[in-house]
C-alpha cells in the first residue's frame, strides 16, 4: 500500500502562532514546543481565551488538554470543544515530568514548602512527604514557578515542568519526582478549518483517529444499538464519555474517539448505523494518531 501523501494543511502556519492556556513554561507550552516547534507559543489566561485566540485569528492554532492518564478528563473541555467552532487536526501526548525548582544556589534541604497547582501537588505526595515539604496551592504550575522566582524566598520551591525552571531562571533541585512514572496528558491541536486528508503521523505511520459527539434518539436501548455498529464492523473505540448538556439531566451528549478515517469502509458503515439511532452527530476532527498509541498497543 502506498504511503499517504502529506496534507497541504499539515504544515499549517509554519512560523505562525499557537495558543495555549497558562503562563510560559506550562505543560501546554511544552506540548506546543513538542508538536509545533516552528511556531510561536502564545500564552492565554483561560481555555476560553485560548479558543478565542484561534477563532479570531490572533493565533493560527490552539493547543487544548483533553485528558490525563492519572486524573481523567480535563474539566469543561468536553463542553467547550463542540461549541468552539474549531476542528481537531492533531493530537500530542506529553509526558508529565515534575521538577522541584528553587532560587539559584538552594538545595532540597533548604526547602520547607512547595507551590503548584493543586492537581500537580497531588502527583508527588511521596517525595514531599519524604522531605517534610508542606504544600502551598498556586494559580497554576508555571505561574507558581514565576511567583517563586519573584518572591525570592529561599525556603519556597515550585513544582512545575523543567521548561518552567529554564524560563524563570530557577535551579532544578530534583527531577521526575512524580509518584506515577507513566503520567501523561493528551492534548488536541485545534484549527479554524477542518483537515480530513489522510496524512502520516510523526512516526510516518498512516494511523488516523476520528473524534465526534452525538446524542441518541429517545428510544429504548438506543445507545446499545448505536454502539453495535462499531463492534460488528471491527472499529476500535478508544474513548466514550457522556456529559450533561445545559445542566439538564435528560439531555446527555456523548464524546467518542475511534480509530480510523470516515472514508474507511468499516468506519463508514459504523457511522451510518450510528446516525440512524442519533438525533445529532458532529465530527469534531479527523487527524493522525500520536505514535504513542501504537507503542502502547505493542507493549500490551
Amino acid at each position: 500500500m502506498s504511503q499517504p501523501s502529506a496534507s497541504p494543511r499539515q504544515d499549517i502556519a509554519r512560523g505562525g502562532r499557537i495558543a495555549f492556556q497558562g503562563e510560559p513554561g506550562a505543560y501546554g507550552h511544552q506540548a506546543c514546543r513538542q508538536a509545533r516547534p516552528d511556531m510561536e507559543a502564545m500564552p492565554c489566561l483561560t481555555f476560553e481565551d485560548t479558543v478565542e485566540a484561534c477563532r479570531s485569528g490572533a493565533a493560527d492554532l490552539a493547543m487544548l488538554p483533553v485528558e490525563n492518564s492519572t486524573y481523567g478528563r480535563v474539566a469543561d473541555i468536553h463542553h467547550l470543544l463542540p461549541e468552539s467552532g474549531l476542528h481537531i487536526i492533531g493530537e500530542t501526548f506529553v509526558r508529565v515530568h515534575i521538577s522541584l525548582m528553587g532560587l539559584p544556589g538552594t538545595k532540597v534541604a533548604d526547602i520547607t514548602e512547595a507551590m503548584s497547582h493543586t492537581v500537580l501537588l497531588g502527583q508527588c505526595r511521596n517525595f514531599l512527604r519524604a522531605h517534610s515539604i508542606r504544600t502551598v496551592t498556586g494559580p497554576d504550575t508555571a505561574g507558581s514557578a514565576m511567583m517563586v522566582a519573584q518572591a525570592g524566598l529561599r525556603h519556597r520551591a515550585a513544582l512545575a515542568s523543567p521548561l518552567a525552571a529554564e524560563i524563570y531562571g530557577l535551579d532544578r533541585l530534583a527531577d521526575e519526582i512524580e509518584d506515577r512514572q507513566n503520567n501523561t496528558t493528551r492534548f488536541l491541536i485545534m484549527a479554524r478549518d477542518p483537515d480530513t486528508a489522510r496524512r502520516p503521523n510523526a512516526a510516518g505511520r498512516a494511523d488516523m483517529m476520528t473524534t465526534f459527539v452525538f446524542r441518541v434518539r429517545n428510544i429504548p436501548a438506543a445507545l446499545y444499538k448505536a454502539m453495535g455498529g462499531f463492534a460488528t464492523n471491527g472499529v476500535n473505540m478508544t474513548k466514550l464519555e457522556s456529559y450533561m448538556v445545559n445542566g439538564v439531566f435528560t439531555a446527555t451528549q456523548f464524546y467518542a474517539d475511534v480509530e480510523g478515517h470516515p472514508d474507511d469502509p468499516a468506519l463508514a458503515r459504523a457511522l451510518d448505523e450510528l446516525r440512524y439511532f442519533t438525533s445529532a452527530l458532529t465530527i469534531l476532527g479527523v487527524y493522525p494518531a500520536d505514535p504513542l498509541r501504537a507503542e502502547q498497543r505493542r507493549s500490551d
